[in-house]
């Protein structure tokens, strides 16, 4: 087993973030390191969490313009 490999639930305690979210990522593909051995995922502790949510303010407001 490669020494840069943890548990899921590990990496979410060391990055803040809650641990169902990240299976439910891990499993859509969200992340490139991760993947399932047996019933655990296991994600390089090297792996950064991409947050793809739009912050700019850009869709405040959206259904109002017109």
């Amino acid at each position: 087993m490669d020494n840069n490999l943890i548990p899921l639930t590990q990496w979410t305690k060391m990055n803040g973030l809650n641990p169902r979210y990240c299976r439910r990522k891990a499993a859509r593909g969200g992340y490139k390191t991760a993947f399932k051995m047996g019933r655990d995922w296991v994600i390089d502790k090297n792996e950064k969490n991409v947050d793809l949510r739009v912050k700019s303010g850009k869709y405040k407001n959206w259904r109002n313009r017109k």
